[in-house]
């Protein structure tokens, strides 16, 4: 078999409706448009939204707030989380993206301190709250800001 002689599986293909050919074509004239009318012109079909020129709605409605685009969106880590994983020292993202526990780094990793340490170990992250700093130190550990 040759690159010339490819050509697609039989009743994958199928040819383009030929409109406005001719009466004779069973699609000529008005090319199934119809008699006249907004969807028989060029141009026709109004965009999504389009409601025959009243007002739209997404333009009635008052607009409110603003979305700030420099908005850090951190993956959360609980402590109760960081339990399971005695005997990983130390926890980096890394770690947490390898075993699970984190699926999307977003802007980075906070620590938060939902549940309790007892392990002594070396947390990395780029956050942690203050509940959490506590907690991982008083099980012995130390809590490293990235």
């Amino acid at each position: 078999m040759r690159l010339e002689e490819l050509k697609p599986a039989a009743g994958a293909t199928k040819k383009s409706k030929r409109v406005g050919r001719g009466v004779g074509s069973g699609s000529g004239k008005t090319a199934g448009k119809g008699h006249k009318g907004q969807k028989a012109r060029s141009g026709g079909v109004k965009g999504a939204g389009f409601e025959g020129g009243q007002m739209p709605l997404q333009r009635r409605i008052p607009k409110r707030g603003f979305t700030n685009i420099f908005r850090k969106e951190y993956s959360i880590v609980n402590l109760q989380d960081l339990e399971t994983m005695a005997g990983t020292d130390p926890i980096t993202p890394e770690v947490l993206m390898q075993k699970g526990l984190i699926k999307d780094m977003k802007t980075g990793v906070k620590v938060l301190g939902n549940g309790e340490l007892k392990v002594k170990v070396t947390v990395r992250a780029h956050k942690f709250s203050k509940s959490a700093v506590e907690k991982i130190q008083a099980a012995g550990g130390k809590a490293e800001v990235i």
